[in-house]
């Protein structure tokens, strides 16, 4: 898989990793989305780290609205400020990065949340989308990137760091890949790239609860227990790209 961008959806081949940093620009219009301010909290152990992705974040124009250096911290955040998205450090005091994951689904599922890492394994990607994480960055990535990265999880889609692509393409390899259908595949495209039930609908002609029976389907094929789940192992099995 060289390259995939659809949307909301970013899953970028490594060789595309080095762009200009001139780029940074177009990471200004990340403060808004429509009308709305997108707001993060950051949760990092290490205060430089930290330091820097809120200076980052800020000039960018996304307000953060708090930083934790540990887990439940974090957590207690997210339940009380309810952010666009959650920057979570995968590896922290107390709970880590994929646990906070599962755990804010119930305390605030609008919080998207993306995981900023200095660890690219397979097994861990992927036990962090399962967890419903909607974003994962490798903390060597470029400021580019992390930009790229905050304003698609706040647009509602998902984001795989560049350099994890083809982690996600070999992890695949050999496996059963459920049958979809061409509309259940639509409806999951659509769902990724940050649309409602009603919307989705409009774009089909077809009815919103048509819509959920779709999504429904498709996640009892994938075996997945969320929304987010199911774009995510179709994203992961390339059945939706």
């Amino acid at each position: 898989m060289d390259e995939a961008i659809i949307g909301p959806i970013e899953l970028v081949g490594a060789e595309n990793r080095g762009g200009s940093a001139h780029e940074l620009d177009r990471g200004k219009r990340v403060g808004m989305q429509g009308q709305h301010q997108v707001t993060c909290i950051v949760a990092d152990d290490h205060p430089a780290t930290a330091r820097a992705v809120v200076s980052i974040l800020e000039e960018h124009g996304v307000a953060v609205v708090g930083h934790a250096r540990e887990g439940e911290e974090a957590l207690a955040l997210i339940a009380q400020h309810k952010p666009s998205v959650a920057l979570i450090d995968l590896r922290m005091p107390r709970l880590n990065g994929i646990e906070v994951t599962r755990r804010a689904q119930r305390s605030s599922p609008g919080t998207g949340i993306l995981l900023y890492t200095a660890f690219g394994e397979s097994a861990l990607l992927t036990e962090s989308l399962d967890a419903g994480a909607r974003g994962y960055l490798l903390k060597e990535a470029p400021l580019d990137d992390l930009i790229r990265a905050v304003e698609t999880v706040a647009a509602g889609g998902l984001y795989v760091d560049p350099v994890l692509a083809g982690v996600i393409a070999r992890s695949q390899a050999g496996a059963r890949i459920p049958t979809l259908t061409q509309r259940e595949r639509e409806v999951l495209r659509l769902l990724s790239d940050g649309n409602s039930n009603e919307e989705i609908g409009k774009s089909l002609f077809i009815s919103p609860e048509t819509v959920r029976t779709h999504v429904r389907k498709a996640m009892e094929k994938l075996d997945a227990d969320t929304r987010t789940q199911a774009v995510a192992m179709a994203l992961r099995q390339s059945i939706i790209a």
